[in-house]
């Protein structure tokens, strides 16, 4: 019976063992069975899929890095210049508008695209063409004449014996632009009007025709002799205009004086409108203006103004000096007893002069010549064909005046 019990006890035991052994072997089946099938699906644990979830947002969020700096650099402009345009600005700066022009931006707006730097339009020059002359549209530049001149019209005579020397479409009438200036001062020197009287210039003198400039601010105040040697000698617009408002009578009084005195003196051609010759409606004829260089020769202090060199006028605390617009003034080779010059755009570059060439008193008419120093070549090659003329031993030599 004792052998029977304990044998019963070590079954008992074994069966116990092999129950756990059982039981402990069921969960690792399991695990097994399920890392089983998780490889054959090409699966991982729970503990390496967020891994990877981990690694694949980050590898994303870096080629869409990536992606946008290509994408940058491949329309970007100029690596290097739109850096430095990109990035952020403390102060104002300046940055293009649409229209190219710089314009002041507001210090909020920090940051700048390439677009905020768009370049401006490329500027297109385009050629005017020049304003023609009154005698260039009626064909007198293309005259031709035995001296070659610059000018369409020309007119040298004796003033002594009124004989004509030399004349180039002496009948057609042109604009004389400044020209007018001599008549200007031939009225009010006949006038008789005292030359100390203080003249103020104001707003009505400025030339609102051409918008020529002056030196004469609105405000100054200079004698009326003082505007009548600007006018001759510099051939200043305001200084004549401020002489024709303040005659007696006014502006319009002294314009007729001056179409009067041009009926008076037989100048058929001649017409003024207002007393500068800023306006191409002032003409006239080589023919008329040679009559107005005689008689204005007359007059000592036209004689004096016109050829005066230079002049220096006070202007409160500064002194301003004044040249004369006729460069052969200060040539040693020419004596010049009065002249004036003159242009606008329709009556091109002229001149008028008495001189003594030879020994003989010449007047000389240039009108509507092209460039700028042409008027005084024309004058020269005048001189050198008179002389040439004269026999030696009728040639004297002249010296300059002064």
């Amino acid at each position: 019976m004792v052998l029977c019990s304990n044998r019963i006890r070590k079954i008992l035991q074994t069966t116990a063992c092999l129950a756990l052994t059982a039981a402990l072997a069921i969960p690792l089946s399991v695990q097994s069975a399920t890392q089983t099938r998780s490889s054959e699906k090409g699966k991982r644990p729970v503990a390496t899929k967020s891994a990877d979830k981990r690694n694949t947002a980050v590898a994303k969020t870096h080629a869409r890095k990536t992606s946008v700096v290509q994408a940058k650099r491949s329309t970007a402009p100029s690596s290097k210049r739109l850096a430095k345009n990109t990035r952020k600005k403390s102060a104002t700066t300046l940055a293009r508008s649409k229209g190219g022009k710089l314009r002041v931006a507001s210090s909020k707006s920090r940051r700048y695209t390439a677009a905020a730097y768009s370049r401006p339009a490329s500027v297109v020059r385009v050629s005017v063409p020049a304003r023609l002359s009154v005698g260039e549209r009626l064909g007198l530049r293309s005259s031709l004449d035995p001296l070659d001149l610059n000018s369409s019209v020309a007119l040298v005579i004796d003033q002594d014996t009124r004989e004509v020397l030399f004349s180039k479409n002496d009948a057609a009438v042109l604009p004389i632009a400044s020209l007018t200036k001599l008549m200007t001062g031939l009225v009010i020197a006949d006038a008789n009007l005292p030359m100390d009287e203080l003249i103020t210039i104001t707003q009505d003198d400025v030339d609102t025709l051409k918008g020529s400039r002056s030196r004469l601010a609105v405000g100054t105040t200079l004698s009326r002799g003082e505007l009548m040697h600007l006018a001759l000698m510099s051939s200043e617009n305001r200084a004549a205009h401020a002489l024709g408002r303040t005659y007696p009578g006014g502006l319009h009084q002294f314009v007729s004086l001056m179409n009067q005195k041009a009926f008076e003196l037989g100048m058929g051609d001649t017409r003024y409108v207002e007393p500068t010759g800023l306006s191409s409606l002032n003409q006239s004829s080589a023919r008329d203006l040679a009559t107005l260089v005689s008689v204005a020769y007359e007059r000592p202090i036209l004689r004096s103004l016109s050829t005066s060199p230079s002049y220096l006028v006070e202007l409160g605390d500064r002194m301003l000096q004044f040249k004369n617009s006729n460069r052969l003034i200060r040539s040693p080779d020419w004596d010049i007893g009065l002249q004036k010059t003159g242009y606008i755009s329709e009556a091109g570059r002229c001149l008028v002069m008495q001189a003594k060439v030879a020994d003989r008193k010449l007047i000389m008419v240039f009108l509507d010549s092209a460039g700028k120093l042409d008027r005084a070549q024309d004058a020269e090659r005048v001189r050198r064909w008179v002389e040439a003329q004269t026999p030696p031993s009728q040639a004297v030599l002249v010296r300059p005046q002064g």
